[in-house]
């Protein structure tokens, strides 16, 4: 298609807006992109190409849909909201290959939908503009249940980028730091201002991509324990790591025991949590379970 004919212009969003008379949703975080180079930089951070498939996640009116469905040998775009599904068939009418299912990836079989829409393809990544209040369920639900992606690329808040991708020791480090990292290795692709979308939201965007571990960043004894340590020790961000597991396992090993471990795990009991890292959070959760600390 010429650019003319794009989904991604003031002039074509406003025509199709006006034309299904759709009205946003707040509630729904909608802001739809117009911006071509935007696009074009998501797409191929996404490294996509015909023997390769793509999730999109709330693709709206499609714009970055019609990209996708450009360069993937197959699509499946998964919308909440019922009204843009007939937009939807309308624009991607051209693309074969294009599944829309309308459903709340929240609530979706993802291995199942995996196993029906891309048993033809190699790899799958994930390609979307994620409403920003859900973007960390929908990012964690991806990663947790251990799909077989090669990328997540999405555009979402700047902050909640910049917290995924930060190392130890600054303030944007905290436990949705480490649990990206530990299943994915994430990388700032742009920032994106707020004046390419409609309509404009309130803060400006980044686009970050996560390119999936075959494997776990650290190896670690027991993953539920692992993340419940990383949790208290973010617990009251202020405390030192010592204070903050006494609070949640001083019952069950006491309080000098907890100042042992932490020893015994190479690791000073007034350190904060915010110092650590993956590795030595790691050792820290296989050191408490060894010591019967749960």
């Amino acid at each position: 298609m010429n650019e003319i004919d794009d989904i991604a212009t003031p002039r074509r969003t406003k025509e199709i807006i006006r034309r299904h008379g759709f009205s946003f949703k707040k509630s729904l975080g909608q802001n739809f992109l117009i911006d071509q180079n935007i696009l074009t930089k998501i797409v191929n951070a996404a490294e996509l190409d015909s023997t390769k498939g793509a999730l999109e996640i709330g693709p709206g009116i499609g714009a970055l849909t019609e990209k996708l469905a450009q360069v993937a040998g197959a699509v499946t775009a998964v919308e909440i909201d019922r009204r843009l599904i007939p937009i939807l068939q309308e624009v991607l009418e051209p693309y074969p290959h294009v599944q829309i299912e309308h459903a709340d990836v929240l609530e979706v079989d993802l291995q199942q939908l995996f196993k029906a829409n891309f048993s033809e393809v190699s790899k799958v990544s994930v390609v979307a503009n994620l409403p920003y209040y859900v973007t960390t369920p929908i990012l964690m639900k991806l990663l947790e249940e251990k799909l077989p992606l090669e990328h997540i690329v999405v555009m979402i808040q700047k902050e909640v980028a910049e917290r995924m991708a930060a190392s130890p020791g600054g303030k944007e480090y905290g436990t949705l730091s480490i649990a990206v990292q530990y299943y994915s290795e994430p990388e700032l692709v742009c920032i994106v201002p707020n004046t390419v979308f409609i309509p404009q939201p309130n803060v400006d965007s980044a686009v970050i991509r996560l390119t999936v571990r075959d494997r776990p960043a650290v190896d670690v004894k027991d993953e539920r324990h692992y993340f419940d340590v990383v949790h208290s020790s973010f617990a009251q961000r202020r405390k030192t790591i010592s204070n903050n597991l006494k609070s949640r396992f001083a019952p069950e090993g006491g309080r000098e025991r907890i100042d042992a471990l932490l020893e015994q795990a190479g690791i000073t009991p007034s350190r904060r949590g915010e110092t650590l890292s993956l590795q030595e959070f790691a050792t820290l959760s296989n050191t408490l379970l060894e010591a019967g600390i749960q």
